[in-house]
């Protein structure tokens, strides 16, 4: 007979530096520490790998070991002239080899009703939120159509409602896992931020009137010592104990919805978004109301949607208007700001940059992705477009030393060999 311990061994894969498991990878920093990541690629250059994927989405891939796992959407809303009929929506989990073949596809049906395919939601679309892994099972979050929990070999182990509301921009923030804990930001949802026990998908806290928050939490080490989850809201940053939900501290935020994540580094937390946008940061370690105390700084330059990068006590990132900006992390001062020239409609960036062996990734939504050089003097060093007209909304990854990009169409590991 085997016993549970040797049972959970056979289940599960161990963790390694070089796997990108939630959303902006170890951390939530948006940080690789792999060395050799190509700089510049074409259609017929350091593709590794190209692989169709059964429908559109923005969420970003992850990786485990020899797996990769995605999430994307199909049956309804892939053209917003023609929709067809939201009962054929369904929501797909998919895991594929490291040489890109799809070795399970779990495609589940759509609670409904959903946001109609117009305005907002067709800029993105059903499959927003990036899926994570504890290295034993795959948790995805589809909105209004709850959260599912799948073994690495694609059986489903439990399904989780966490409100029933949906707003006309959609869902998108993204699952995390702090100990036994799943924690999922369902603002759209019901205004909660819910803990659930990862192993069985019940509650296990809630913390309520999270309003306008499209934000993935932080879970930090405050100066203290103890973790806080912090929480980007319109009006409020809340900071929390994780394992229970219990407040620790809170500060007035951006009067505005937010969409960016928390990043934070030496006690500090970074929050940005807005409309117009704002950006401040916090000194963590409080409690209480901090307004007065633990803000550092405030300024009215930030990203709307993608979240900065923070590396080396510089903070960058790119505006959807396509203007690279860096500034530094102790003031908030501006250090440069560069208009990319992107072409394309509407919005030219909502992915996050990625900063990987010494350079910044930026991918922009209809023209390529640009390569920066890390430091305060603006210096670009690729620009790499693919042939591929569809829209690329997600965040890039970088794992094993390749970097892997997603379009609403395609899956592509782009390297070296």
């Amino acid at each position: 007979m085997v016993g549970p311990a040797l049972l959970v061994a056979f289940c599960s894969v161990a963790l390694t530096a070089a796997d990108w498991t939630r959303f902006r990878g170890p951390d939530g920093a948006g940080i690789s520490d792999d060395k050799g990541v190509v700089t510049q690629w074409t259609d017929d250059q350091n593709i590794l790998w190209k692989t169709a994927l059964p429908g559109a989405g923005s969420s970003s891939p992850i990786t485990l070991g020899d797996k990769i796992f995605v999430t994307c959407y199909s049956g309804y809303g892939l053209d917003e002239e023609a929709p067809g009929k939201q009962s054929n929506l369904k929501h797909h989990l998919l895991c594929l080899s490291r040489d890109g073949k799809i070795l399970w596809d779990q495609a589940t049906k759509a609670a409904l009703p959903e946001q109609d395919f117009q305005g907002f939601v067709a800029l993105h679309g059903y499959a927003s939120s990036t899926p994570t892994t504890d290295g034993q099972s795959v948790f995805a979050f589809f909105g209004r159509s709850g959260v599912f929990a799948y073994s690495l070999d694609g059986k489903p182990l439990w399904h989780t409602l966490v409100g029933d509301k949906v707003h006309n921009w959609g869902s998108g923030a993204s699952p995390i896992v702090h100990g036994n804990l799943l924690i999922v930001n369902a603002s759209v949802q019901s205004q909660s931020v819910i803990a659930l026990d990862k192993r069985t998908g019940k509650e296990v806290w809630r913390v309520d009137d999270v309003r306008d928050s499209w934000s993935t939490p932080l879970i930090l080490q405050s100066p203290k010592g103890r973790s806080e989850l912090v929480i980007n809201m319109r009006s409020r940053v809340l900071a929390v104990d994780p394992e229970t939900g219990k407040d620790l501290w809170s500060c007035t935020g951006i009067q505005s919805y937010v969409c960016p994540s928390v990043i934070a580094h030496d006690g500090i937390a970074y929050i940005s978004g807005g409309r117009p946008p704002m950006s401040l940061a916090v000194r963590t370690g409080g409690q209480g109301d901090v307004t007065k105390t633990n803000i550092l700084w405030t300024r009215k330059k930030t990203t709307l949607v993608g979240t900065p990068v923070l590396y080396d006590g510089y903070l960058y990132w790119i505006a959807r208007e396509g203007i690279a900006a860096c500034a530094n992390a102790a003031t908030g001062e501006i250090v440069y700001e560069e208009r990319l020239g992107l072409s394309g409609p509407g919005d030219k960036v909502y992915a996050s940059l990625v900063l990987a062996d010494g350079k910044l990734y930026g991918v922009s939504r209809h023209d390529g992705t640009v390569v920066l050089a890390v430091g305060p003097k603006f210096q670009r060093l690729a620009h790499n477009r693919l042939n591929d007209p569809t829209t690329f909304d997600a965040t890039p990854v970088v794992s094993n030393g390749d970097l892997l990009l997603r379009s609403n169409h395609f899956l592509y590991c782009i390297g070296k060999r």
